[in-house]
């Protein structure tokens, strides 16, 4: 038998498309939409849902601040002067004593050696006091008094002389103004004497003579030594405004040295979370230009009073090991943990509705998420403890999941 063509099967094929094409464009597309979202309807979205677990929570306080040393140290001149040298640059680490700047100090000198002559001539003054005046006023005084003894004789013996009829009355008064000029004469040497000796007023007086030209070598001294300006601590010269041939006036900074001591980080805390610091904490701070070398950090002061302008509060942090990058007024970020919780149920902040007020979250069961009120504890920057409501292991959906209470949920 002939086999049967194949051609009026194919016309039948073409005839029934030309027939009926709108419609395929219609239902194919449907029946694809449906089996896209038919079990998205039937069975519920598919959403990533946030796990109850247990762990450590930590509570932190936010700030930015900058970097500082407990204190600078300004390098002036104490005296008019006209710098001669600079041997240091501004940066440059600098040890104790070491000499910062050096002013014109010849007029200085010649003041100290006048002085040192002075001293000089007030202690040979002094000396000879000691090795010749005193000497000879003990000789003058032992010479008055042989003097005074022989008048006083000669007075005697012209008195009975006289008394006897064998001497005249001029006589015994010309040896009697004798023995007075004895008597003040000893009496003169006698306070000579007194004077030259320990306590007395000549040795006094060149003591104080002395003691006047030594405070004048010490002055003169103080001012050459305030020609030459060192430091006074070790640490980093973060400003200089001083050069050679510069004309300096007492009390007007020319340096500024950040001392050698562990810097401290200055931060501005918010009024509101004042009750929540406290000292000792610890925090964890980056430099903004090193976001990726954290360093560690504890409070270590916090200010007492409360800036108006800014509602908020100074506070220090005392940095122990501080990295070599770290640098003097670098922007810093720190972040001080104020509370901590450890082996407690956590869930991330994103899954809970109405952190602040009456929260709930939206609890996985079986295929349906059901609306469940939690109790919250500490809250961290990204979770919150759990205190009631939910156990270890349970799912809630995120808060931004476009899911309703009751609504049938899948999950991957």
């Amino acid at each position: 038998m002939p086999k049967p063509s194949a051609a009026p099967a194919a016309a039948r094929r073409s005839d029934w498309l030309r027939r009926y094409w709108r419609w395929l464009l219609v239902v194919v597309p449907l029946l694809l939409v449906g089996g896209v979202f038919a079990p998205r309807l039937l069975l519920g979205p598919i959403v990533v849902t946030e796990p109850v677990r247990r762990g450590t929570l930590l509570r932190s306080v936010v700030a930015t601040g900058r970097v500082t040393t407990p204190f600078r140290v300004s390098i002036g001149s104490q005296i008019t002067g006209t710098v001669r040298d600079v041997p240091v640059l501004e940066g440059q680490d600098v040890a104790l004593g070491q000499v910062l700047i050096r002013l014109e100090a010849s007029e200085m000198r010649a003041g100290l050696a006048q002085a040192q002559s002075a001293v000089l001539q007030a202690e040979t003054q002094l000396h000879h006091l000691n090795d010749v005046t005193l000497p000879v006023a003990v000789r003058t005084l032992v010479q008055a008094e042989a003097t005074l003894l022989n008048a006083q004789r000669q007075f005697s013996r012209s008195e009975q002389l006289q008394a006897s009829g064998f001497a005249t009355r001029a006589a015994l008064d010309e040896v009697r103004v004798a023995r007075d000029v004895a008597e003040a004469q000893m009496e003169a040497a006698r306070i000579q004497l007194t004077s030259n000796r320990s306590g007395g007023t000549d040795e006094a007086l060149a003591q104080a003579v002395l003691a006047e030209a030594r405070a004048s070598l010490r002055a003169a001294q103080a001012r050459l030594d305030y020609a030459t300006i060192a430091a006074p601590v070790a640490g980093t010269l973060i400003a200089r405004s001083v050069e050679r041939g510069d004309v300096v006036q007492p009390n007007t900074p020319l340096m500024t040295l950040s001392p050698a001591a562990a810097p401290q980080l200055v931060v501005q805390i918010d009024e509101r979370n004042l009750g929540l610091i406290a000292l000792g904490q610890a925090a964890l701070a980056s430099a903004d230009a090193y976001p990726q070398a954290p360093f560690s950090a504890h409070v270590a002061y916090i200010n007492p009073s409360v800036d108006p302008q800014r509602a908020a509060v100074e506070v220090k942090l005392d940095v122990t090991e501080p990295p070599p990058t770290l640098r003097e007024d670098m922007t810093v970020s720190v972040d001080i943990t104020v509370a901590e919780r450890t082996g407690v149920l956590i869930l991330p902040l994103s899954a809970i509705h109405d952190p602040a007020g009456e929260a709930w979250v939206l609890r996985v069961e079986g295929s349906h998420a059901r609306r469940v009120a939690v109790r919250l504890g500490l809250r961290g920057a990204r979770a919150a403890e759990i205190l009631d409501g939910l156990g270890e292991g349970e799912r809630v959906l995120p808060a931004n999941a476009a899911v309703a209470a009751g609504q049938r949920v899948r999950t991957p």
